[in-house]
C-alpha cells in the first residue's frame, strides 16, 4: 500500500519543471493506481460533484484498525492521477490525522488551482471532502 506525506508530494512536483511534465506525472500516478474492486463502485462511494466518474472508499487496516487505507478509480486520466495522489496522502493515517490534513496548503504548493480548470478544481475538492467524510464516519463507527 502506497502512502506519502504532503512534503514528499510537493518535493516530487518541484522536481518537475513545467506543467506538461506535472500532468504527465499525474497521469502516470493514475496508471499505477491498483485496480479498485468492483464491489466498491457503488453510489455511496461515488463523488457525485465530479464531472468524471470517480469512486473512493476507505477501509480499516486489519492489523491496525485505527489506520485507514483508500482505494479509488476514475474514468479520466488526469483526475485518476489526482485520486492516486490523494489516496497516497490519506492512506495509512488515522481519521483524526486525515481530518487535520491541510489540503489547501498542498494544492497551493502544487499550484493545482491555477493549472486545473474551474470544473476540475471543484471536482478535486469534492473528492477530498468525500474522503474526509468517509474517514469521519469510520472514526464514529
Amino acid at each position: 500500500m502506497y502512502h506519502a506525506d504532503i512534503h514528499e508530494i510537493i518535493d516530487n512536483f518541484d522536481l518537475l519543471g513545467d506543467w506538461d511534465q506535472r500532468y504527465q506525472y499525474l497521469v502516470e500516478l493514475g496508471e499505477a493506481l491498483p485496480e479498485m474492486n468492483a464491489v466498491y463502485k457503488t453510489a455511496d462511494n461515488q463523488v457525485l460533484e465530479c464531472m468524471s466518474l470517480v469512486h473512493v472508499v476507505a477501509q480499516t487496516d486489519a492489523v491496525h484498525p485505527e489506520h485507514l487505507y483508500y482505494s479509488g478509480d476514475c474514468d479520466t486520466a488526469i483526475i485518476k492521477g489526482v485520486v492516486a495522489l490523494l489516496i497516497g496522502l490519506f492512506s495509512g493515517k488515522t481519521a483524526s490525522e486525515i481530518a487535520a490534513l491541510d489540503i489547501d496548503h498542498l494544492f497551493q504548493e502544487l499550484r493545482l488551482e491555477e493549472n486545473l480548470s474551474p470544473n476540475r478544481h471543484v471536482g478535486v475538492y469534492a473528492i477530498v471532502n468525500k474522503m474526509k467524510t468517509q474517514a469521519a464516519k469510520m472514526r464514529i463507527a
